[in-house]
């Protein structure tokens, strides 16, 4: 098959050339986007799920069908080691800058950016990693207090104003929430609530992990009544043909049936490694149609592709000790296991443990179903610690 035409697209939020099984939440989430622009109650969203389902490639296309609608985007990503004011300010100063280009809005928006420039200059003394330029003085008492979560309520309520006045709305996309700090993200839920009594049109869609359901109700217990919590899990079975065939169809080429079951089984229907088999079945077929054969020699392939980028990736970034606790989770199987199991694979006391599993859940490689119990948040990891960590050297 020609390598120039291979239509799949495995790449960290890369748009597939088919997004499979998700119409129904997109419709779901625009019908939300329409009545916050209107001003009536809408709740936001936060998309959960497992690495590799497609939670930002999903998210991006949910913003693009916002923005072509004609709704005001925000889209940030939430990186470890900085601050949700620093990645906030500026994309709201874009926003009220776009916005003050409306003569209906101009006052609000301006008066918005005077909030802004008192949030940001109280606030970088608290973090320091908050750049944004001013195009307005702060106005006295507006923002200003050096309190995240009122001076958050306070830039969100004129945003909110703005945005009402030029009869739009301002979504909100934040990918990687999980790696928010429990006080900021405490303060976006709170300014995210005022601005649902004030029935102002903003609304957020965020994308984490799934502990970001927990991390969220200790933030603020009232969350799960603020927030949907879509689950995006693995496509169903005509939802991975349509993500395989379609886009093969689309070059004037087929694939067999069993062909396409045999893709299913090996990636249990996870987004990221379908693009990853139907790109190397595509390479290894010599012609079309694509066959069974084919996706039976490309799996080595694929399997060699994951672990060198998108499972080596994450283990890279772990300590020795981690990665030993990985791979005893990995010996019991995909989990969830409880901690004494795991503590009983290499002779450890699950008390000397804990540091170790609360470090992997904050760098987003283990989350916590349920209390006690401890689970991979990247699809077959247990399998991939096998091979990068094989034999028993690793229990010393």
């Amino acid at each position: 098959m020609d390598p120039i035409r291979n239509p799949f697209a495995p790449g960290a939020g890369t748009p597939p050339p088919e997004l499979a099984g998700r119409s129904e939440l997109r419709e779901s989430l625009r019908i939300s986007l329409e009545r916050t622009r209107l001003g009536r109650p809408a709740k936001s969203a936060m998309l959960v799920g497992l690495r590799g389902v497609g939670k930002t490639v999903l998210l991006d296309r949910i913003s693009q069908d916002a923005e072509a609608a004609g709704i005001h985007t925000i889209r940030i990503e939430a990186p470890e080691g900085r601050s949700l004011p620093s990645i906030l300010a500026p994309q709201l100063r874009q926003a009220l800058l776009r916005l003050s280009t409306l003569e209906v809005a101009k006052d609000y928006a301006i008066r918005g950016l005077r909030a802004l420039a008192g949030f940001a200059g109280k606030l970088k003394a608290t973090y320091n990693d908050i750049e944004v330029g001013f195009d307005f003085d702060a106005e006295p008492g507006l923002a200003d207090n050096g309190d995240l979560e009122h001076d958050l309520q306070a830039l969100f309520e004129q945003v909110g104003l703005a945005a009402r006045a030029a009869e739009t709305a301002v979504a909100l996309f934040v990918d990687e929430l999980q790696y928010v700090e429990e006080n900021q993200l405490a303060a976006l839920i709170t300014a995210m609530h005022r601005t649902e009594q004030r029935q102002l049109p903003i609304i957020l869609v965020g994308a984490g992990l799934p502990q970001l359901r927990g991390q969220m109700g200790n933030a603020k217990s009232y969350a799960e009544r603020l927030f949907d919590f879509p689950e995006i899990g693995p496509l169903p079975q005509d939802a991975v043909r349509q993500a395989i065939a379609v886009p093969i169809e689309t070059e004037d080429a087929a694939i067999d049936a069993d062909a396409v079951h045999r893709i299913l089984e090996l990636t249990q229907g996870y987004a990221y490694f379908l693009q990853e088999w139907g790109s190397r079945t595509w390479l290894a077929a010599p012609a079309s149609p694509i066959t069974l054969r084919d996706v039976q020699v490309a799996s080595a392939q694929a399997v060699a592709a994951l672990d060198e980028s998108f499972f080596r990736v994450r283990f890279d970034r772990c300590t020795p000790k981690e990665k030993q606790y990985l791979r005893a989770m990995a010996e019991l199987g995909p989990g969830p296991h409880r901690s004494g199991e795991v503590a009983a694979c290499f002779a450890a006391k699950v008390s000397t443990l804990a540091p170790t599993r609360s470090s992997l859940i904050k760098k987003g490689m283990v989350w916590s179903p349920n209390h006690g119990d401890t689970a991979f948040t990247v699809p077959m990891f247990d399998a991939f610690m096998k091979r990068i960590m094989p034999g028993d050297d690793w229990r010393d």
